[in-house]
């Protein structure tokens, strides 16, 4: 019988515990969430965990990362962007709205505040990959003549999520699918403005 692969081993002591802290987020939401219950449920070390991940929000960020991943980072394209772009912004409004969802993302953005790493590993590693899916497909709006010439698509993906996460942050209104496809309305009204073909398209819609 061959030896025991440490590395395999440990791939599924890893995998125990990210699954063991999703599963807990959802039952205890993360203010109640302890590496010693993350332990207790993988049937791991509290030791191996620090030792790992040297504590519960890197862990928690681990796991959303992997969630994430697991989901691919590739927006739909049908060829219709602002339809691509409503199904982006109703699935956000809709993780803002859980609130279980909600409160560990507000419970991670308190930590990014006064933990400089964590700030960059969020931004870096979860955040990033998101807004670039969401480049990559404005980008192919952009070839398609449905975003203007010369626009800031870095500037655009904060133009589409900075409101939104304004309104989740402060509170300052209700998160619903309507805000959502109103927000894209906009959106796409400053990005085809006078852009030849896309302009046409609006003049012909009685925008």
């Amino acid at each position: 019988m061959p030896a025991p692969d440490p590395a395999r081993r440990n791939e599924r002591s890893r995998r125990a515990i990210l699954d063991a802290t999703r599963a807990l987020l959802a039952e205890t939401g993360y203010a109640d969430l302890t590496v010693g219950a993350i332990a207790a449920r993988a049937g791991a070390g509290k030791q191996t965990i620090y030792r790992w991940w040297g504590g519960k929000s890197a862990v928690v960020l681990d796991a959303l990362v992997d969630t994430v991943a697991a989901e691919g980072m590739t927006l739909p394209d049908s060829g219709d962007l602002r339809a691509d772009l409503r199904l982006v912004l109703r699935a956000t409004v809709a993780e803002f709205a859980d609130p279980v969802l909600s409160a560990t993302t507000r419970a991670l953005t308190i930590e990014t505040l006064i933990d400089d790493e964590l700030a960059v590993q969020v931004r870096d590693r979860l955040l990033r990959p998101q807004l670039d899916a969401v480049k990559d497909r404005l980008r192919a709006g952009q070839r398609a003549g449905d975003v203007r010439t010369g626009v800031d698509l870095d500037q655009a993906v904060e133009l589409i999520f900075g409101p939104l996460y304004h309104r989740w942050l402060l509170r300052t209104g209700p998160l619903t699918e309507e805000y959502a496809d109103g927000l894209v309305d906009l959106v796409m009204t400053a990005l085809r403005r006078g852009n030849g073909r896309a302009a046409d398209d609006d003049e012909r819609r009685g925008s």
